[in-house]
């Protein structure tokens, strides 16, 4: 039987050592949550937010076929987990992800400079009750907000800024999740407005509200044109991981 388990102290130690903000958000009960199969001496958990489940301590063939709802992006700690994943999942898509230094030094003066670049037309906002309601109207926009329980969490506890053209929102940069030290971000730009420095304005707004407010903007890369955008705006390439795309009427065995 899967448990949700609420003293993740119990846990702590299966993930020591990977740095992952998704993980310390679930870890330090900001959002997201941890399931074991033993609640009192857990051998093995996952720690599940937004879409994204990253598997630690011993494989456990339970915990793996009994994943949330819909899609899933599932982390594996060590190739005994990708194995265990691949076995129990068959039809999921193997994928490399682009891992970022969590400790960078940011320009501000280069940043200001990206954000003043911004171009006739457009206007940058901050997050605030009403775009959030406009971001869930648009799957572009969707997760800059989804994650989030509800309107009142993310408003005291996200942060986000979109470009608006016409009163659309455009693009963006915005808190896919939150932890006690900073925020994860996701950032998107509509297809038809891309290649105009927009998602670069957003981000650079983005991580100076961060820095203004004492929290660490971190950064991890879904591809190489991520990983480009984080290095022009100060980041560092770290290392590549595997994950594994499970959606939700994929066989299992």
């Amino acid at each position: 039987m899967i448990y949700e388990l609420e003293d993740t102290t119990k846990v702590s130690h299966l993930f020591a050592g990977w740095e992952e903000t998704l993980i310390y958000s679930c870890l330090q009960k900001v959002m997201g949550k941890v399931y074991v199969t033993d609640k009192e001496n857990p051998k093995s958990a996952y720690a599940f937010i937004g879409c994204f489940s990253f598997y630690a301590g011993e494989p456990d063939k339970e915990l793996v076929l009994n994943k949330p709802e819909g899609f899933v992006i599932m982390t594996p700690q060590n190739e005994k987990w990708a194995g265990l994943i691949e076995e129990c999942f068959p039809d999921a898509k193997r994928v490399t992800r682009y891992a970022i230094k969590k400790d960078t030094k940011f320009d501000e003066e280069k940043l200001s400079k990206f954000v003043s670049a911004i171009p006739e037309g457009y206007e940058l906002h901050k997050i605030d009750g009403r775009l959030y309601d406009l971001c869930l109207q648009d799957p572009v926009t969707y997760d800059f907000v989804s994650s989030f329980e509800t309107k009142e969490k993310y408003l005291a506890t996200g942060i986000g800024m979109v470009i608006l053209k016409n009163g659309n929102i455009v693009a963006g940069a915005s808190s896919y999740s939150r932890y006690r030290e900073g925020i994860e971000i996701e950032v998107d730009t509509k297809e038809e407005e891309r290649r105009k420095h927009l998602a670069t304005a957003c981000c650079a707004a983005l991580i100076l509200e961060c820095i203004r407010q004492g929290l660490y903007p971190s950064w991890d890369a879904q591809n190489m044109n991520s990983v480009h955008l984080a290095e022009k705006l100060g980041y560092e390439f770290s290392h590549e991981y595997t994950v594994y795309e499970v959606s939700a009427d994929m066989r299992t065995h």
